[in-house]
């Protein structure tokens, strides 16, 4: 399966300076969770509760037989069969991630998820594995070539997504130039498409990975059409509680060894038909 934008695999530089620094006990989250006791409990149990949300092709989604699978699904897998630890896919609200890390519901949030600034203050990160951004997808009877070419249009985007919080961080890229300069909010970037579809929006925001992989697999791509614009580009990485420090670390580690084996390009290559870059 091939994804026809240009994918970058970013900061296993990063990983490496992760991997200097020392584990100290880190403060607690909600429940009663530290550093220590969480590592111990993924070992003993031999598992990890991953969130996620299940309809983010291509990282994480069912598919025909209703299995969750996906760029990032492979890749935890990989990172955890370094451990003896299975990864339990648990699909969540996406609006309500942090709340379910926090409460102790998800130990972490992998499914393209981007850094952000706000997002720093309250969850630890992995060090990034794919560069991302934010495209409009449209349909090309609609002659949309341009974010200006929205203006007066009506707009859909995720609930709590990037793309949702690229328009709120700079609102004159787009935001300002939609109908109401506002956008209609959608629970899952597919029924934003099914609407975009019908004809009741002119434009989705959305995830660059997920714009590509999406028009490549449509029985009929040439109907869309992928518009870039001026956003600030993104990085995802893995969300996990501050009080896991040994478990930030253990995945930084796991990912560095994926880069120096291959295993990282042997999963991108299956995703997205591409060989991993680094910048």
């Amino acid at each position: 399966m091939k994804h026809r934008g240009v994918l970058i695999i970013v900061g296993f530089v990063f990983a490496i300076a992760w991997l200097l620094v020392i584990v100290g006990p880190g403060l607690t989250v909600g429940h009663n969770f530290n550093e220590n006791n969480n590592w111990s409990r993924y070992e003993k149990n031999k598992k990890v509760i991953i969130g996620l949300d299940d309809t983010f092709v291509p990282m994480g989604f069912r598919n025909k037989q209703g299995q969750i699978v996906g760029y990032d699904i492979d890749l935890a897998k990989a990172v955890f069969k370094q451990y003896g630890i299975t990864p339990v896919f648990q699909p969540i609200d996406w609006s309500m991630k942090e709340t379910e890390l926090r409460n102790g519901t998800i130990d972490m949030i992998w499914n393209g998820y981007s850094m952000t600034p706000a997002r720093k203050k309250i969850v630890a990160f992995s060090a990034p594995y794919l560069a991302n951004g934010q495209v409009l997808v449209t349909l090309k009877k609609n002659h949309i070539n341009s974010f200006t070419d929205m203006r007066g249009k009506v707009l859909g985007v995720q609930s709590s997504s990037s793309g949702q919080s690229a328009l709120d961080e700079h609102p004159k890229v787009l935001k300002n130039l939609i109908a109401n300069k506002q956008p209609v909010i959608y629970d899952t970037f597919m029924n934003a498409i099914n609407d975009l579809k019908a004809g009741r929006i002119q434009g989705v925001l959305i995830d660059r990975v997920y714009a590509g992989y999406y028009v490549a697999n449509e029985p009929n791509p040439n109907m869309y059409h992928v518009v870039a614009g001026d956003f600030p580009g993104d990085q995802f990485a893995v969300g996990m509680r501050k009080s896991d420090t040994t478990l930030q670390t253990k995945v930084n580690q796991a990912f560095a060894k994926m880069q120096q084996d291959g295993q990282l390009a042997q999963i991108t290559r299956k995703w997205f038909g591409t060989n991993p870059t680094t910048k």
